[in-house]
């Protein structure tokens, strides 16, 4: 039978652009070897969330001019803690208990690669947020 730690990992996409070094810090290997594969591997739902999170607030992000919706992104991630705990749950839950203790150690400035890694990749999924039909005026 196979164990938690051996399914999460197995699951996880490979980033072959995300290098690993004998040389990185402790902080930038954890984000390659860990933290990129889980978002990856958790970005349909992370746009999912997203979506829901400019539903729930009146879908004011649809009228926004891009400059505006990027700092929408980047407040949600940033300010919104409710928003911000959610995501992080989303991906702290998908480590093995292991990473998981090397991730206290520092999870502060592992917060803070974690969120920024999240806000790069629903800015760059930015046209997925498009108004839907039904809120279209006809």
């Amino acid at each position: 039978m196979s164990t938690r730690t051996e399914n999460l990992l197995a699951i996880r996409p490979v980033i072959l652009s995300a290098k690993i070094y004998d040389s990185m810090g402790s902080e930038e290997l954890f984000q390659n070897k860990t933290l990129r594969p889980i978002i990856k591997m958790q970005h349909n739902l992370l746009v999912a969330v997203f979506k829901n999170y400019i539903a729930k607030r009146k879908n004011v992000f649809y009228d926004l001019n891009l400059p505006k919706q990027l700092s929408y992104i980047d407040n949600a991630i940033h300010k919104d803690m409710k928003f911000r705990n959610s995501v992080k749950g989303m991906i702290i839950g998908q480590f093995t208990v292991e990473e998981y203790e090397l991730y206290i150690e520092n999870s502060s400035a592992l917060n803070k690669r974690m969120m920024n890694i999240v806000k790069e990749r629903l800015i760059d999924s930015i046209q997925l947020f498009t108004k839907p039909d039904v809120l279209k005026a006809v």
